[in-house]
């Protein structure tokens, strides 16, 4: 394989194997090369995503575009607008000039195959994150087997029907005959032209989106679940100013801004197999980075970014999993904590503070009593002033049925609340939920934690009973608790710690690396 970019400028020596990793990593790159043609697949057939580099990525702005189509009636229609006075132009799959028109209207119908599609798969999950399901694939890959992640809803794992199982891993199996296909119509005012796809849309006044204005270019193709996705391919450096101002906020010190754009483009660059299944790189939700209008980026941001132009984070010559999150509550989190998958010598659990701070913390706090001491706990801490450094919530029995309900559980009535496991930093990594009568006990997990109890900030909580049906979880931070906290990164830069400093800090060990994008791979070519 070609390696995406033109060169490497770098402070250190690192291997040529961080110029493949940094566009997906070898996994990825293997997950991301469709099989010879069976009589059976695992799924639709889609095309397989541009490569990503330190040029551009393809940003999915809307997913799953169509859903609800029927045969009577289309689902939601698309509506794309000109920022400007020039036309957008709409081009089909062949290239042709389809539409320039200042505004499009699409819409969706179903039609007949020219042959059926014998679907069938074992499916594994649904997983609460990608890293979950990531871990499952992997496990599945390391036996032979092309195991790929998909995200029709949540997460989850998808595999060959004959693949052999996974000890351990409840899968269930999916069997379909796909008569129909979705297609993508231009409305018109004499009616609907279905278009052959995937379509290319140009914007030369920008493209109204979401009370912004994106630049594109822009891409229409469909999915792997039948709907479709419209995409941005936008250059790795704008990207970031549709990403810093959202992730740590516009008015952040310096340093805690560059901080934040070098983890901001190691992120990107790292996790860009992240929708191969679909054919893109990155979403623009909190599931991947938030993305949105780079014009409303201020002056800081933009110089933020020139200032750590390229620069990623590197362990051992390979990209690293960038995680970061809004405040860790005076603690740091193993990776291991938040999501299944092996420790990282980056980043663990360790107190994150002033040197009293750090003297006053005994790690591991795998009891409630340590980690209350901890909640009573403030002064030294990096990032005490972040709202959620220390907060409470209360749970009624009725409140935790609803929701289990709506995570697919138990829909028992629950009787008690234990936590069955911590982490090094304190983190529940186990919640087992007792039910009254006859009811089955749920044991929730490491990030379905909080994907079920989705009101709860983080896992670093104690919980006390208020009564046979209500219980408070007095906790500390906001997040999943892995690598820097933003909190922490505002205040160890009004402090005047550099960026590399602070990186420093959050992730020891790594080293700064400059990636440069080769010439042949500038953004405004379709791939």
């Amino acid at each position: 394989m070609t390696p995406p970019f033109g060169w490497l400028k770098q402070r250190v020596v690192v291997p040529l194997a961080l110029v493949s990793a940094i566009a997906c990593s070898c996994r990825a790159q293997e997950a991301s090369r469709e099989p010879a043609p069976t009589a059976v697949v695992t799924h639709r057939a889609v095309p397989l995503p541009p490569k990503a580099n330190a040029a551009s990525v393809w940003v999915a702005l809307d997913d799953h575009l169509g859903r609800g189509t029927t045969t009577e009636r289309s689902g939601p229609l698309l509506t794309l607008n000109s920022a400007g006075q020039q036309s957008l132009r709409l081009r089909d799959g062949a290239g042709t000039v389809v539409a320039e028109e200042r505004s499009l209207r699409l819409s969706w119908r179903l039609a007949r195959l020219a042959a059926p599609v014998e679907i069938a798969r074992q499916m594994a999950g649904p997983y609460a994150s990608f890293e979950s399901a990531e871990r499952i694939a992997s496990l599945w890959r390391d036996q032979g087997v092309v195991a790929r992640v998909a995200h029709p809803r949540d997460w989850e794992v998808w595999a060959p029907i004959d693949a052999e199982r996974l000890d351990g891993v409840p899968v269930r199996t999916w069997l379909r005959t796909l008569k129909t296909e979705m297609k993508i119509v231009l409305e018109g005012p004499l009616g609907g032209r279905t278009l052959q796809g995937p379509l290319m849309l140009q914007a030369p006044s920008g493209l109204l989106w979401q009370g912004g204005v994106l630049r594109g270019p822009f891409r229409l193709q469909p999915d792997a679940y039948g709907s479709w996705t419209l995409l941005e391919q936008v250059a790795i450096e704008r990207y970031l100013e549709g990403v810093v101002p959202h992730e740590i906020g516009a008015g952040s010190p310096t340093a805690a801004l560059e901080a934040q754009a070098v983890l901001a483009r190691t992120w990107a660059l790292a996790n860009s197999h992240r929708f191969a299944i679909d054919g893109y790189h990155l979403c623009s939700d909190t599931q991947c980075q938030v993305y949105s209008d780079p014009r409303q980026a201020s002056a800081a941001v933009r110089q933020a970014i020139r200032a750590t132009a390229g620069q990623v984070l590197a362990w051992n010559g390979e990209p690293i999993q960038a995680w970061y999150h809004a405040s860790n509550g005076g603690v740091m989190a193993g990776g291991e904590e938040a999501w299944a998958m092996e420790s990282l010598p980056y980043v663990q659990a360790r107190a994150d503070g002033s040197a009293a701070w750090i003297k006053g913390m005994a790690l591991p706090l795998q009891d409630a009593s340590s980690v209350r001491g901890l909640l009573a706990r403030g002064d030294g801490a990096n990032g005490m002033n972040h709202p959620r450094f220390r907060w409470s919530r209360t749970y009624s029995a009725a409140q935790l049925v609803q929701a289990l309900r709506a995570s697919g559980l138990s829909a028992g009535v629950p009787s008690s609340l234990r936590v069955q496991k911590r982490g090094a930093s304190g983190r529940v990594l186990a919640l087992d939920i007792e039910m009254s009568a006859d009811g089955e006990a749920v044991m929730l997990r490491l990030d379905g934690i909080r994907r079920t109890l989705r009101r709860l900030p983080s896992t670093l909580f104690v919980i006390e009973t208020l009564g046979p049906d209500r219980w408070r979880f007095n906790g500390g931070g906001f997040g999943h608790g892995v690598g820097l906290s933003q909190a922490g990164a505002i205040d160890l830069a009004a402090r005047g710690w550099s960026f590399e400093r602070i990186l420093s800090h959050y992730y020891p060990g790594t080293t700064l690396t400059t990636v440069q994008p080769s010439s042949s791979s500038e953004p405004g070519h379709a791939p």
